[in-house]
């Protein structure tokens, strides 16, 4: 193969890899792949690739001898010490002005770092989100690029061909900002991932508890719930699973151990969130609740020494209960992805990115898991104003919250009547009443603390910014604590 014959390199043949580079292959691009197991190299060009204009390297140095100038090397390894290692591989291959792409799940901190050691050798670096599984990297996934602005011309159009489009042809793929900020947007949609996951095993933990609803009735519900306001990629694929069947005919999901798995990015959003000081609760309690599932035996073993409601409710109104469980997932819907954007915002300002708020909704409308309806609502939102301060405050927002409200709140009642655990549709509700409320008991907070720690506080009656101590015993001196905030 001749040198400097190939549009762009590729390491790490796992099947993200490999589908990725299928689907650039697809749209007429020449690509040259490597993987440290060069045996994988050989078995992906005679089955998946065979037929393609993908060609093989064997080494490193092999494969940046066959890309055209400036070189474009994609890595797809396992996030962490291993993108350090490759790019340490690759970089003694490179020259000025060639251009390193990390496409995993990698931390935004790791991407700021090598962001700008990498600018310091004339290396280009791109860390880029890729989200929509393996279907999604085979067909168009939404790609979430960052890093080194001066790179995005030289890969905007390989992203934006291979991307999912939406109903106008608009590629799910646009540069989101500098640094580590395409990969801390590919965080926080996993982080919603999770909310939106959690919630709706939520709806049908109350609704099988609560109504003994079967798998061919979930099937129907959420099939049906999919044509309304909650049409999205999640919902489509629950309508399916409860759809299919084991080999001796009962439905798939009763066969199912509850443990549930993480690989790490809905808990890099949590600690973001507590770092920034945001109250992303959601996606904190669908973390915890994936951590409470794991312990299956404690929970076997307490379920038979803590009572839960002697008496189970029966629902007279079936339909009606349906309703409220399906409103009650649409309001905390709404609310974990404020709450994602709030993170957004508090991150935007620490790291002096520049975050176009609607285009993430765009990027987000699909190829990606959390692919929805409501995206383009969200959108929407922000074309209409883009400094909107809360999502909650959108009139499209509020109006649907106010409205469905008493549901969300039936919904929530039912379940703590019947001991089915809701938290993530519990803690958006306690979010939503306290965001909404004027005045917070934090006052009290605030005396006790000045009351034990003498750390002051601010008055009602004198302008913010001023702290004040109160002698709570007589006993107390008259110095005071210094205050910050978290």
């Amino acid at each position: 193969m001749a040198e400097g014959s190939c549009d762009i390199g590729l390491v790490g043949l796992a099947v993200m890899g490999q589908n990725l580079v299928l689907n650039m292959n697809d749209h007429g691009y020449k690509v040259a792949v490597f993987n440290r197991t060069t045996s994988k190299v050989d078995e992906f060009l005679n089955h998946e690739a065979k037929g393609t204009q993908v060609v093989g390297a064997h080494s490193a140095d092999e494969l940046c001898k066959l890309l055209k100038r400036p070189r474009r090397v994609m890595l797809m390894v396992k996030a962490g010490e291993v993108v350090d290692q490759t790019i340490e591989h690759v970089l003694s291959y490179l020259e000025e002005g060639d251009i390193i792409i990390d496409g995993g799940n990698s931390l935004y901190t790791d991407t700021n770092r090598r962001t700008k050691a990498l600018a310091e050798k004339g290396i280009l670096f791109i860390g880029t989100g890729v989200s929509g599984g393996e279907e999604g990297a085979r067909f168009g996934p939404s790609i979430m690029p960052g890093g080194n602005p001066a790179a995005w011309p030289h890969v905007k159009e390989i992203f934006q061909a291979i991307a999912a489009k939406v109903e106008d042809g608009t590629p799910c793929c646009d540069w989101v900002g500098q640094d580590g900020a395409g990969h801390y947007v590919k965080m926080v949609h996993n982080g919603i991932e999770y909310g939106d996951i959690q919630l709706i095993c939520e709806a049908y933990q109350l609704l099988k508890d609560g109504l003994g609803m079967t798998a061919d009735e979930f099937h129907e519900m959420f099939s049906e719930w999919n044509k309304g306001e909650l049409d999205s990629y999640l919902i489509e694929i629950t309508a399916e699973i409860f759809a299919k069947k084991d080999e001796d005919g009962h439905p798939m999901i009763d066969k199912i151990l509850d443990t549930a798995g993480q690989k790490g990015t809905g808990k890099w959003t949590a600690i973001s969130a507590l770092d920034l000081g945001q109250p992303v609760t959601l996606i904190g309690e669908s973390v915890f609740a994936r951590c409470l599932s794991a312990l299956k035996d404690e929970r076997v073993a307490a379920s038979k020494v803590l009572q839960g409601p002697m008496k189970v409710l029966t629902i007279s109104e079936k339909k009606e209960f349906i309703e409220d469980v399906r409103r009650a997932l649409y309001c905390s819907k709404m609310v974990s992805y404020a709450q994602g954007y709030m993170l957004l915002r508090a991150i935007e300002k620490e790291q002096n990115w520049e975050l176009n708020m609607g285009g993430i909704a765009l990027m987000w409308r699909g190829g990606c898991i959390i692919r929805s309806v409501f995206l383009g609502n969200i959108k929407a939102a922000f074309d209409k104003n883009p400094k909107l301060q809360n999502l909650l405050l959108d009139d499209f927002f509020s109006s649907a919250l106010n409205k469905y409200g008493w549901s969300w709140r039936k919904a929530v009642i039912h379940a703590i009547e019947i001991g089915v655990p809701t938290p993530a549709f519990s803690t958006a509700l306690a979010f939503f009443d306290g965001y909404r409320t004027e005045r917070l008991p934090a006052n009290l907070l605030q005396a006790q603390r000045d009351f034990f720690g003498a750390h002051t506080y601010e008055r009602v009656d004198k302008p913010r910014g001023q702290f004040f101590h109160t002698n709570w015993t007589g006993r107390g001196g008259r110095v005071s604590s210094t205050t910050y905030n978290a």
